[in-house]
């Protein structure tokens, strides 16, 4: 009997996708909720965070991962108030925002390197072409770099387009990873 495939990862990021940090400072975009975060001492972090994005992130034949600054903070700090489980994170070690000469944004070594060879997508307001180029380069699986504007945050149109993504791929949501 064959082992079912894990299904692809879903890496997250926080700030763009979930926060929409980028929108009008003085207009909380509608549906969100404010949370103030304490991740290092000195003042808190205002985030805009949707309720509604945790049942619809579940909903995606994803396993979720965080690939954000926040790391395993995500867990404590973003997942209660959109409702998502305890997620496993992506640990960026010495490359935490550390500027690359090449171009090439400091997380996606790692996102590569974490999944494995395994079909991913990730949701992030920061790459580029070249993070594209590397992923193509270096990662034997189909891999969807999605582009989120920061000002919006996630949006139906975004989830439609993960949704799209993964139910090309070939057994996309066959199984689950244990």
């Amino acid at each position: 009997m064959s082992r079912p495939r894990p299904r692809p990862l879903l890496f997250l990021d926080v700030d763009g996708p979930l926060n929409p940090y980028a929108a009008k400072p003085e207009h909380r975009p509608e549906g969100y909720t404010t949370i103030r975060a304490s991740l290092q001492p000195g003042r808190p972090l205002r985030v805009w965070l949707n309720p509604s994005h945790g049942a619809a992130l579940l909903a995606l034949p994803y396993d979720l991962c965080w690939a954000t600054t926040w790391m395993d903070a995500a867990n404590r700090w973003i997942a209660p108030v959109i409702g998502l489980p305890r997620l496993p994170y992506v640990d960026f070690g010495d490359s935490l925002l550390v500027h690359r000469p090449d171009g090439i944004h400091w997380k996606t070594q790692a996102i590569v390197a974490y999944a494995e060879g395994r079909p991913f997508a990730w949701v992030d307001d920061e790459q580029t072409p070249a993070d594209t180029a590397y992923v193509t380069g270096r990662h034997p699986a189909p891999a969807l770099l999605h582009h989120v504007d920061p000002r919006l945050g996630l949006r139906e149109n975004d989830f439609a387009t993960l949704r799209t993504w993964v139910s090309a791929l070939p057994h996309a949501a066959e199984g689950r990873s244990p």
